[in-house]
């Protein structure tokens, strides 16, 4: 078998020598590596369909043990691994739809920098190691018997993968402009209303807000052990930065139109959101806004509910607005539905875990192009908000009164939230 791979591998060094001169030096060495990659594969796909389940297990133990084969009789006797998928069975068994449509992306995005740890592994079958990785709660090891991968590999190639989705960010999580804005606004108004009165409230562009996902805290930054933390007990008396704070806006599809990740300790709250909106008045289509819960900053672009005491008006106007934040926790619970790592992120390292956070929300919009939604169940969760003094905008407060007394004009003074 050795002397066909390097036959192989002198053949293609020829044909690159004849074929791809006059390509970049950047494009040869990424399609020399997509050619080797190949032959690579082809060599061990040649071996998963000769040699039988508990020889090739035998042989993985034997390289990452060097351990004896006869050292190995008691082992492969008592856990033999037939159940175990090739990388090309578990490819067919997975959505290949969404797997294909990864791959693409990839190879059609501007980034030629070649994926660390692939030199046993395809393009496809990467994704769809990364894919396992990021939607179900597995250990390397238990990937690593999947894929027939050793684990120090497994782990740099997706940390790869995710560096690569990620440059995919400007293209996928785009803030909407011209014609695809003013097709994106709905009605803040949830009830059926006469169209002269309701072209005179705004129309909504996104629901803005939050949520917060649990990691490892390096070393050296918290006194308890280095354990899996029960949420409970996180929320109570975990470190700030045992939390990434994922900000972002979506659209009325649950799509991420804009995305932040932070630290815990730095929750930003929308404040640069809204000094970019003043900045930049042309994002915002004409009579649109934001809609946010309490605690962001009550602008003439981001409309939040009243506090305190409140009369019909003021209900009427909350009761809107809190069946939009719906759409908000529903993406919320999508998102982590579908990426079930995101529950815990067992990851020491900020800028890796924000990697991996903002490759599900990337990869989240890329699922809901494919028309491929998984609903999650909208689980109630603690407060976390922080109810900040804010300087009152007097633009945001007079927008915000004349809204809800539009809304309570159009259903009669008579009707309360209750009667809706």
């Amino acid at each position: 078998m050795e002397e066909y791979v390097l036959s192989a591998g002198r053949a293609v060094l020829d044909m690159v020598e004849r074929e791809w001169q006059p390509l970049s030096p950047g494009e040869l060495e990424q399609r020399l590596d997509q050619a080797v990659e190949g032959v690579l594969e082809a060599e061990m796909m040649a071996t998963l369909k000769t040699q039988p389940p508990t020889a090739l297990y035998v042989h993985s133990l034997q390289s990452q043990t060097n351990m004896q084969p006869e050292d190995l009789q008691t082992t492969t006797s008592c856990s033999s691994p037939a159940e175990e998928e090739s990388p090309e069975e578990a490819l067919e068994a997975s959505d290949g739809a969404a797997v294909q449509y990864i791959t693409d992306l990839l190879q059609s995005s501007k980034s030629r920098a070649r994926m660390a740890g692939r030199a046993r592994l395809s393009l496809s079958n990467t994704v769809q190691l990364s894919l396992t990785l990021l939607s179900e709660r597995v250990s390397y090891r238990s990937v690593s018997r999947r894929f027939h991968l050793e684990k120090g590999n497994i782990h740099r190639t997706f940390f790869s993968f995710c560096e690569r989705i990620n440059t995919l960010e400007e293209r996928q999580i785009r803030w909407p402009v011209g014609i695809e804005a003013v097709e994106a606004l709905f009605p803040l108004c949830i009830q059926e209303i006469e169209q002269e009165q309701q072209q005179s409230l705004p129309q909504v562009l996104g629901v803005l807000g939050h949520t917060r996902i649990p990691i490892r805290l390096p070393i050296g930054k918290h006194d308890v052990e280095s354990t899996m933390p029960e949420v409970k007990r996180m929320k109570e008396e975990a470190h700030p930065d045992s939390w990434l704070n994922l900000q972002f806006v979506c659209d009325r599809k649950g799509r991420f139109l804009h995305c932040t990740i932070t630290k815990g300790s730095n929750m930003d709250m929308g404040n640069a959101l809204k000094d970019k909106l003043k900045q930049r008045p042309d994002l915002m289509p004409p009579g649109s806004c934001l809609l946010a819960r309490a605690g962001y900053p009550l602008t003439a672009q981001i409309l939040t509910p009243y506090l305190g005491n409140q009369g019909p008006r003021e209900e009427l106007f909350d009761k809107n607005l809190e069946e939009h934040f719906h759409i908000l926790d529903q993406a919320v619970a999508n998102l982590k539905a579908r990426f079930q790592r995101l529950k815990y992120l067992d990851i020491g390292n900020y800028d890796r875990a924000r990697a991996v956070v903002l490759t599900a929300c990337v990869l989240h919009n890329v699922f809901l192009d494919m028309g491929q939604v998984i609903q999650g169940d909208v689980e109630k969760e603690e407060d976390t908000t922080p109810h900040e003094d804010w300087e009152v905008d007097e633009e945001g407060a007079q927008r915000r009164d004349t809204i809800s007394d539009l809304l309570f004009k159009s259903f009669g003074s008579v009707n309360t939230c209750d009667d809706i």
